[in-house]
């Protein structure tokens, strides 16, 4: 049945983030909401629903006696901490409009964001983020406040001893914000150009929000568990954790350093988990380091991986016999053992995007039954587009979200259309032209292919297709998918524009490449040295030839360099949630790329 968007709107008429929070918090006082790990002494804390919304009172108190209200901007840096959620909430009571900003942000980012979206306030977690801020202070025209939430706050800046405690009424609140209000803007990344303010309306969350609840099938959505640990400042992690906690129920645990993620699955144990694609290779990579201590495990493991792959497909399609489904329990059974290892033996829904996942990984997770799906979207459509978490295709992202209208234009770009489409980029009117046509379609600079389910097979993005010297266009993303694939590479960066042949750059996986090497009697060597011994390789040259069989001759990497140092995220190589900065990685390794070509 075809959920249309007008479908949608009609079943938020009228609703609000603020709203939608009121009635979570009324309906569930003494459910956990928020979870956090004290770092000082390792303890747990948590506020149930009820001092949620007590708390958000007491802030929006504040807020209004520091005369913010409605159509004002807050500027929020800070990590995944329980202030976050509380500090963000109250802001839509006063109809203000908060606007996180990604930690790494230098002094000078910092000076133009604020200045951009003109805020009035900011609030910063700690010192570390106060300085950027100190730094440009006499540049920042419009801010009248910044609020410190850990450490004394110097001359000029508030601390919480400055915090008044006159909360507000929050119901009466309610009137201070409507649904086609600005309720947030997610700033880009700014690889191509100054950073946009994407601008979305309460509207655009709570539409997106109910496609979403139509398609995540919990019994209760209730008290779920869920992990916050990327940027707010990325619409994935604020519609995952703070929308859909505040609408559905969910119990959220705060991590605030993301590398520490393997640590908290395995202490939370969540039941909806989404990662960008380094998160799900990064676990990948584990288990299969840890299998590589025992060959004879591991062969045995490989081997239930094998016969499990097809079954998982039919089970999830309901074309399984009924004893095929037999052999599918039963490997389940052995493989729950590897799920509690890494703490996804509870996770009933995992979620993949921002970025390319190579398909065989996707089905790789499934068959040992982790049920990934992968998602696809932007900030411009409130963060999806295409998903479907059953019926999974690897290799593709899913049909159209409920009430989203999704079509390929001449050229093969993807466009849609619906409720979760954005307001358009804050002060850049030519910008909202390029992306939005005439008929409210959005144009996402991604081309594709649709088959005859409607599934959608994201090809590449327009401007980083490969054009090599012979005029071939290649797309860097389905190569560098492919790379991944070899057991000791965890990163690639296909290279090739104006190029007579494609080549790449493959980083060893900091868990994988070792204990491979161990096993075969190289210990000792940094990442660095192994990246250069004739062993590493020759592993390499050997998984090349296999996972480029797929591609014609003009599209396969022919030769790579192999690096030994992680890209980490939030560098000059990697943007936050680990996408590609190609400019970055092509100035960082101009020497070795020229040297493929010598």
């Amino acid at each position: 049945m075809v959920v249309t968007s007008e479908e949608i709107a009609n079943a938020v008429k009228g609703q609000t983030i603020p709203s939608e929070f009121l009635a979570t918090a009324r309906a569930n006082p003494t459910q956990t909401a928020i979870r956090w790990q004290d770092e000082d002494d390792g303890s747990w804390g948590s506020h149930d629903y009820a001092e949620y919304e007590r708390r958000v009172a007491s802030i929006a108190g504040w807020y209004q006696q520091l005369g913010i209200g409605r159509g004002d901007r807050i500027v929020l840096m800070m990590r995944n901490i329980p202030e976050f959620h509380v500090a963000d909430m109250a802001a839509y009571f006063v109809g203000a409009t908060p606007v996180s900003i990604y930690n790494s942000s230098s002094p000078e980012q910092v000076e133009y964001l604020v200045n951009h979206c003109e805020a009035k306030l900011a609030i910063v977690e700690n010192w570390n983020f106060l300085d950027r801020f100190l730094a440009v202070r006499d540049r920042l025209t419009t801010l009248e406040s910044i609020i410190l939430l850990k450490g004394e706050a110097p001359e000029g800046v508030l601390g919480l001893q400055d915090h008044p405690q006159t909360p507000i009424d929050l119901d009466a609140a309610l009137d201070n914000c409507t649904p086609d209000q600005v309720a947030t803007m997610i700033y880009t990344s700014g690889t191509t150009g100054p950073p946009k303010g994407v601008m979305l309306s309460h509207s655009n969350v709570t539409w997106t929000v109910e496609s979403l609840r139509r398609l995540i099938t919990f019994d209760d959505f209730v008290g779920k568990k869920v992990i916050s640990y990327l940027p707010m400042a990325h619409i994935a992690e604020r519609t995952t954790s703070h929308y859909a906690g505040a609408f559905f129920g969910y119990e959220v645990t705060c991590c605030p350093d993301p590398t520490g993620i393997a640590t908290y699955l395995k202490e939370v144990r969540p039941n909806f988990m989404f990662g960008v694609p380094r998160v799900w290779e990064k676990l990948y990579a584990g288990i299969n380091a840890a299998l590589a201590l025992d060959p004879e495990k591991a062969a045995q493991f490989n081997d239930g991986v094998a016969a499990a792959r097809p079954l998982a497909e039919k089970v999830d399609w309901g074309t399984a016999t009924d004893e095929e489904r037999a052999t599918w329990d039963f490997l389940q059974s052995v493989f729950g053992a590897v799920r509690g290892l890494i703490g996804l033996d509870e996770c009933e829904f995992a979620v993949t995007g921002a970025a390319p996942i190579p398909a065989e990984m996707l089905s790789w997770f499934r068959a040992i039954g982790i049920p990934l799906s992968e998602i696809y979207g932007m900030s411009e459509n409130s963060g999806p587009m295409t998903w479907t978490p059953v019926r999974v295709k690897a290799g593709t992202v899913g049909p159209a979200i409920p009430g989203c209208e999704v079509k390929l234009a001449e050229d093969g770009e993807i466009c849609c259309r619906g409720g979760n489409v954005f307001l358009g980029y804050l002060k850049d009117p030519e910008k909202t032209a390029e992306a939005l046509d005439e008929d409210g379609w959005l144009h996402t600079g991604d081309i594709g292919v649709v088959d005859d389910d409607g599934y959608y097979r994201i090809v590449d993005r327009k401007k980083e297709l490969i054009i090599t010297a012979g005029g071939k266009n290649i797309s860097p993303a389905n190569l560098e998918a492919a790379l991944k694939m070899i057991s000791i590479v965890g990163q690639a960066c296909a290279i090739g524009d104006q190029k007579p042949f494609v080549s790449a750059l493959v980083v060893l996986d900091p868990e994988v490449a070792p204990a491979w090497a161990a096993g075969r009697g190289i210990e000792g060597l940094t990442l660095s040295e192994l990246a250069e011994h004739p062993d590493v390789v020759a592993e390499i040259e050997a998984g090349l030839e296999q996972v480029m069989r797929e591609f014609n001759n003009a599209e396969r990497v022919k030769k790579v360099k192999i690096v030994g140092e992680e890209w980490l995220p939030d560098s000059d190589v990697l943007t936050p949630t680990a996408k590609l900065k190609r400019r970055g990685i092509h100035a960082r390794y101009a020497a070795e790329i020229e040297g493929l070509y010598t």
